[in-house]
């Protein structure tokens, strides 16, 4: 039992053993499995290894953005002229990755006191009697407490709010703050070398780039997204890690819309208060605008021995897909299959011992 042992462990040990291989003289079957060959190959090389540098370990880049806008802009409304600055048609103040450049305002100048509600057009607002008017009350589509009368000029209710009302049914063109695309946003990013890198793009270039036209967008909003993209190969100089830009028309009026769209463009409302002749007052401005939303996103990567390792196995593993394939058409599709099956398998068979009994008195009887 001790010999059976040892001889087990060394035989285990010392003893190489090898697969059977068994040489085809088919030229289809060579050709098929060059084939598969070569396209792993190239698959592991170029794809692989060129293209996803699968030798690299990869961390993803933590980055921010701020900005600067630089910009004049003039308007003559009804005779008024009127010089605009970034202090005017940015919000909020500069620096955010996210801000709104004015394109187009609907102005208000109101005081607080009872005035008619604005018809909507729909009806819901229109009264025909005071009966129709609840004191206190306030209508969904409102804009302040009804007083319990009726407005018969106006055939709404009377309100109490901001009077008088913003009419903001009809978006003006007149407004259209146009000389605006011709404002410049300067993006300042820090690479880890800390160089700066400010590039500067024309507003109206980046609307167009985003698949807007710009005095369609500029008339009601939209939004632009600005994708900052990042994929430094740190195995190369760090001068040549720089930003790549893409521009996104995110919603808006663009070349193909239809103004039947609900919710189309972008817009907001703020007040500017002040007191005049001590009674408060406001000047109600609803803006329409251009939103950009800066995202930033990137990507490293430096060479390592263990992603390296585990590419060059799994690509040595895919390289068995020819063997599985060129064993299907043998055994399975072509003609002499038959033959492949014998010459690639054998085939024995275990004959059972018989025990060694004892004779029967019978056999000992027998000459």
């Amino acid at each position: 039992m001790k010999n059976i042992i040892k001889s087990s462990f060394s035989d285990f040990f010392f003893e190489y053993e090898t697969p059977r291989q068994v040489i085809v003289k088919n030229k289809r079957v060579a050709v098929v499995c060059r084939i598969i060959q070569l396209g792993v190959l190239a698959y592991i090389v170029g794809w692989v290894f060129m293209y996803e540098k699968g030798y690299q370990t990869v961390d993803t880049a933590l980055g921010s953005v701020f900005t600067k806008m630089k910009g004049l802009s003039y308007t003559n409304i009804s005779g008024v002229e009127r010089m605009w600055d970034v202090a005017d048609y940015v919000f909020p103040e500069q620096g955010d990755s996210s801000f709104v450049v004015m394109t187009n305002y609907i102005s208000t100048i109101q005081t607080q006191g009872k005035c008619p509600e604005l018809p909507d057009g729909k009806n819901k607002n229109n009264c025909d009697s005071d009966a129709d008017c609840d004191e206190g009350k306030y209508k969904r589509t409102g804009n302040g407490h009804m007083t319990g009368k009726c407005v018969n000029s106006t055939s709404t209710c009377e309100i109490y709010s901001w009077c008088p009302v913003e009419d903001d049914r009809q978006i003006p063109e007149s407004n259209l703050v146009e000389s605006v695309n011709q404002s410049y946003i300067s993006r300042c990013l820090y690479n880890p070398t800390d160089d700066p890198l400010c590039p500067i793009f024309r507003l109206g270039d980046i609307v167009e780039r985003s698949g807007f036209n710009f005095s369609e967008i500029a008339r009601v909003g939209g939004a632009v997204g600005i994708l900052i993209n990042w994929d430094c190969n740190l195995d190369l100089s760090i001068k040549y890690c720089k930003p790549n830009y893409e521009f996104y028309g995110l919603y808006g009026t663009g070349k193909d819309d239809k103004e039947e769209k609900p919710s189309l463009g972008y817009n907001f409302r703020y007040g500017k208060y002040f007191v005049e002749n001590k009674v408060e007052k406001r000047i109600l401005m609803k803006v329409f605008g251009i939103r950009i939303d800066i995202i930033v996103h990137g990507r490293a990567g430096k060479f390592d021995i263990i992603p390296t390792l585990t590419a060059i196995g799994s690509g040595v593993g895919i390289f068995g897909v020819a063997t599985v394939i060129c064993d299907l058409l043998l055994l399975y599709l072509l003609p002499k299959r038959d033959y492949y099956k014998n010459m690639k398998f054998k085939n024995t068979e275990i004959l059972e011992e018989k025990p060694d009994l004892p004779p029967t008195q019978k056999e000992k009887d027998q000459p």
